[in-house]
């Protein structure tokens, strides 16, 4: 086992119990060049402080961890710890909620809270090519995530139906959120974003800026979509009447929003608009790194483990900006709803 790859969560656990050995790991993901350089300063001229495992830089005159410019910086826990979490939140297909991550790392409710929303930082990922420049056609379509309103308490159905009548059309509906979606066929790559709302120009937008011009579109009979065949190709299958139209539909994209609140409704029970961004980033990375249908195009666990951690450096999330209360603003909310997995 010492020097043979974990391949499952119980020869991870394994593997990474011994400090010394997640501490090479950690290193060699980081610097695979073997070149090791300050985060602060870039010098490459450094003493190791094999006590603690750490670097003493002669540049800035500082010391640093293999922590530091990562989003594991300031934490506590142990890298044992912080790589079976990335192991259990990237292959997991229906997710992992703070209290069994803490049952599990035999940590608080409130660690594993913040530890798993920084390993949803690391998993969100932008990428430049658009869609569709393969030749492959792209689907779009929205969705709504939030309450069912026949499961609710009489009196709020009542007060939710009084404002969802005094709301204009295109705006959100009132008590759910607004997501937009786009699936790449060739490369079978999927994009997901929360919207303020469904207007056309706020999807047409969405659609300029991650579809290649002149691709095909598939798109369902929404009217938000009936101006946008002037930039691309667009094929609509209208779900009055049917679900397919030769290649002309949009299941793809329904069967993630499927497997997404399923996701939501079964592991994190509920999710607020504050941090609803943040289990599509991780939904939206499992997805795109599952491999093909045939065996040799699969992606296996150890694959997968090995891509999100390379991506932990050069990112950071502190406490005060994931609830909101800090100076610095989130990238993708404005105010500061608590979610369902807020530390008991």
């Amino acid at each position: 086992m010492a020097n043979k790859q974990p391949v499952s969560l119980q020869q991870a656990i394994a593997y990474f119990a011994d400090p010394e050995r997640a501490f090479v790991y950690a290193v060699n993901l980081r610097w695979p060049g073997k070149v090791i350089t300050c985060p602060r300063c870039g010098c490459t001229e450094h003493s190791f402080l094999r006590t603690r495992l750490m670097w003493f830089c002669k540049g800035c005159k500082k010391q640093f961890s293999v922590k530091v410019g990562t989003i594991f910086e300031d934490s506590p826990l142990g890298m044992d710890k912080w790589m079976t979490a990335f192991w259990m939140a990237v292959n997991c297909k229906n997710g992992v909620s703070s209290a069994e991550m803490a049952r599990t790392l035999n940590i608080t409710q409130k660690s594993a809270w913040f530890m798993l929303h920084r390993v949803r930082e690391v998993l969100r990922t932008q990428s430049v090519e658009k869609l569709g420049s393969t030749g492959g056609a792209v689907e779009s379509d929205e969705t709504f995530v939030g309450p069912k309103p026949q499961r609710m308490h009489k009196d709020r159905r009542v007060k939710l139906e009084a404002l969802r009548g005094q709301q204009r059309r295109g705006d959100m509906y009132v008590g759910k959120t607004a997501v937009h979606g786009m699936l790449d066929r060739q490369t079978r790559e999927i994009r997901c974003k929360v919207i303020p709302n469904i207007k056309r120009e706020t999807l047409q937008n969405e659609i300029l800026n991650n579809i290649q011009y002149g691709a095909r579109l598939y798109t369902d009979e929404h009217p938000v979509y009936h101006e946008i065949g002037k930039m691309f190709v667009h094929e609509v299958v209208n779900h009055a009447r049917e679900y397919v139209n030769g290649q002309v539909t949009t299941n793809g994209l329904e069967n993630f929003w499927s497997l997404f609140k399923r996701n939501l409704r079964g592991t994190y029970v509920s999710v607020e608009p504050f941090h609803l961004d943040r289990y599509l980033d991780e939904q939206v990375f499992r997805f795109n790194n599952r491999g093909g249908k045939k065996r040799e195009e699969r992606v296996t666990d150890s694959e997968r483990f090995v891509k999100a951690m390379s991506l932990a450096s050069g990112k950071r999330l502190t406490y005060a900006q994931l609830t909101g209360k800090g100076t610095d603003s989130l990238h993708h909310s404005t105010a500061g709803t608590r979610t369902e997995e807020q530390p008991f």
